[in-house]
């Protein structure tokens, strides 16, 4: 329902948009907010609420991974036009789910435990109609227990928040419905498919970073401790880079997900 309210990579680089750059005028087409989620009951309202303030046309479809906490029920709560659908677990196939059941020009990957900045979805309308843009991301500035340890800080840094290989999706990563289509979708992998959709899209076009910051839980980094969460998604990324499989380095990424706010998204 509309809201009211082969591993080749393309040579380049990805500038990010700039408030001095000339805008387009942004043509006010529907985006499709597509949320995965699982057992996240405690926090999606305010993930929902952060949707509900953007210009419409937009629409938020929640797939659901088989949450035991109540998350469709919070849903419903607080935003009743909101679809939520039953799918299987593993975020690759929740996000294929809802990106199957959409109906806006534009796809837009909202983590449950993330918050998006007002005129996001504008921003992400407007980066879309550029001339050779397939799809771009936010900034990202983390919330919560732990977030402010000088080793989230520095996590936060320009400095690698505008290398694509550090676009997490965290970062609410956007495309057209065409374009996600074209290239099959997100890969039905259970680590780092975050990653490969953005290395499947660039071989398309360019990959844009938007100035704007979503907002993103640190509960993982709170629990683990920042240090060493970092040092292990750090190790796990650079396995990925040097060519080891998703599927054997997800036996050593946690996976256990209990009715509570522990599931948090890669990265």
């Amino acid at each position: 329902m509309v809201g009211t309210g082969t591993r080749h990579e393309a040579r380049g680089t990805s500038p990010a948009l700039t408030p001095e750059r000339t805008p387009h005028p942004v043509v006010p087409c529907t985006v499709s907010v597509v949320i995965p989620a699982l057992n996240e009951a405690e926090g999606i309202g305010a993930t929902l609420v952060s949707v509900a303030r953007q210009r419409p046309p937009f629409e938020v479809l929640v797939a659901d991974g088989g949450s035991t906490d109540g998350t469709p029920e919070a849903v419903a709560r607080a935003m009743p036009e909101a679809r939520v659908l039953r799918t299987g677990r593993g975020r690759a196939a929740q996000m294929n789910a809802g990106a199957a059941e959409a109906s806006g020009e534009i796809l837009l990957f909202l983590h449950a435990d993330t918050h998006l900045p007002e005129g996001a979805l504008d921003a992400a309308r407007e980066a879309l109609q550029a001339d050779g843009v397939a799809g771009g991301c936010f900034m990202t500035r983390f919330a919560g227990p732990g977030a402010e340890s000088g080793w989230m800080r520095l996590w936060e840094s320009p400095l690698w928040m505008r290398w694509w290989r550090f676009a997490f999706g965290d970062r609410a990563p956007f495309c057209t419905r065409e374009t996600f289509r074209a290239i099959g979708g997100f890969r039905a992998q259970p680590l780092f498919e975050d990653l490969d959709f953005v290395r499947d899209l660039r071989a398309r076009g360019r990959w844009v970073f938007l100035p704007l910051a979503v907002q993103t839980s640190a509960r993982r980094y709170g629990e683990r401790g920042a240090l060493v969460q970092q040092l292990r998604n750090f190790s796990l990324w650079t396995a990925w880079n040097a060519g080891v499989s998703p599927e054997r380095l997800a036996r050593f990424y946690p996976t256990h997900r209990p009715a509570s706010p522990e599931a948090s998204g890669e990265g």
